[in-house]
Parts: structure tokens; sequence; C-alpha cells
């Protein structure tokens, strides 16, 4: 059976500042660049059954930086809808909601956790095949949100609990099973740590 590798896009200004970043599409920083370009010697001389990124070209753009040639856009992989959200940060948010949590309630205009969850299935079920018929490891270069959504589901889990799993810009985690059930392998590496 293959792995899932989940590749978090490098660093943007709005991920370094902890502004919720979906639909704008901010580019990636210099350090972002750096990040995604050291990923490569990861993947260099691997193939994979598949290569899917977001949309977005920060996802998009850290794909091709780390060596990741015919990845294909799935719109699935978009990060969490922060609707009246986007651009603000928590701390932000809590002047006005103190108990506001993306994990429990969602965001006004956006997605809820079940939703994410729900598209986060949708992008497992289609891999699946690759993976459990030995066509070889797929990657998916998206976003930390999203990615923990989809984390929680492949173990099994609740969308909500992918609180539970902190995943930094530019890393790579890793997605296999032991006695047949999903596991973590690795989480939040970055190549040479």
């Amino acid at each position: 059976m293959g792995d899932l590798l989940l590749v978090r896009h490098g660093e943007t200004e709005w991920s370094l500042s902890g502004q919720h970043t979906s639909r704008t599409d901010k580019p990636l920083t210099r350090n972002g660049e750096e990040q995604a370009k050291s990923l490569a010697p990861f993947f260099a001389g691997r193939s994979f059954a598949r290569v899917l990124t977001s949309p977005l070209d920060r996802a998009v753009r850290t794909a091709y930086l780390a060596g990741l040639v015919g990845a294909t856009p799935d719109p699935d992989l978009h990060e969490w809808d922060y609707g009246a959200y986007e651009g603000i940060t928590t701390r932000e948010i809590h002047r006005t909601r103190p108990t506001w949590d993306l994990w429990t309630d969602g965001v006004p205009e956006g997605e809820t956790p079940e939703q994410v969850g729900e598209r986060a299935d949708r992008v497992l079920s289609r891999v699946d095949r690759a993976l459990t018929e030995d066509e070889g490891d797929v990657v998916l270069v998206a976003h930390a949100h999203f990615l923990r959504v989809l984390t929680a589901r492949r173990l099994g889990l609740a969308p909500a609990a992918g609180r539970l799993f902190q995943l930094a810009t530019g890393t790579v985690s890793r997605l296999s099973t032991e006695h047949d059930r999903p596991v973590i392998a690795a989480w939040n590496v970055r190549p040479g740590e």
C-alpha cells in the first residue's frame, strides 16, 4: 500500500502574520520559495502515482519549486473557506467573538468543519485506489487547515480533530498504514531536519 505525502505550501505574507487566507491568493515570500526549493531533494528521483495540488498559486508554485512536475490542480484541495474572516487573524476575531473556535464554529459566510471534511473525503476517495492497489505514493500539496482536516478524516476522526495536528509552512508529512490501519508515519518535517 502506498503512502500519502502531504505538503503544506511555503510561507506567504499572510501565513507569516497569521491572517486567515483561503480565496486571497497571496504569493510565496522569498523565504516561502526557499522552503519549497528545500523540498526538492526529498522528491528527487522518486515517482508518484499521483501529484495533486490546490488550484491556488501558492500551492502550485510550491509543487513546481519542489520538483513535483506534472501536478494536477484539484479544486477540493482548496483551503478552508474563511468567508467573512478572510484576511483577519484569530486574535482580531476574538476581540468581537472571544469564544470563537474555527474547529467547532466554522466561519460566517464560509465553511463549517463538516463541509471541509466532505471535501477531504472526496479527495481521499479519489486517491484511495492508487494507494490501495500499490500504484505508489500520492502527493497532495495544499494548505494547513485543509490538510489537518484531511489527516483527521484519513485516521477515521471527525473533521474537528484536525485541531490536533499543527502544520508549519514548507513541510512534508506522511500518512501510512500499520497492520492495515492508517497511521501518521512522519509529521511536519522539513527535509534535512
